[in-house]
C-alpha cells in the first residue's frame, strides 16, 4: 500500500455512529412504519444509551423507552 492510499482509506472512511445517532435513525424508521426484525439490535442500542434491558423485554416497549431517553436530549 503506498502513502496516496493509505492516506485517501484514513481520509474517506465512514465514522462510526454514535448511539444517539443509532438511536435518532431507529425512531426515524419505527416512526414511518418500518418494525425492526431484530430485538438484539434494539436492545444494544437501547443499552448503549444507559438503559437496563432485559432480553426478554418486549420490543415496543424498549422502543418507548428509548423514544423518552432521546426526548430528554
Amino acid at each position: 500500500m503506498n502513502w496516496f492510499t493509505a492516506l485517501s482509506t484514513r481520509l474517506f472512511r465512514p465514522k462510526p455512529r454514535t448511539a444517539e445517532q443509532r438511536a435518532r435513525d431507529l425512531l426515524r424508521a419505527v416512526d414511518a412504519g418500518g418494525l425492526p426484525l431484530n430485538v438484539a439490535v434494539v436492545n444494544h442500542i437501547a443499552r448503549e444509551l444507559g438503559l437496563d434491558v432485559s432480553r426478554k423485554a418486549r420490543m415496543p416497549e424498549t422502543i418507548e423507552r428509548i423514544r423518552k431517553v432521546m426526548a430528554g436530549r
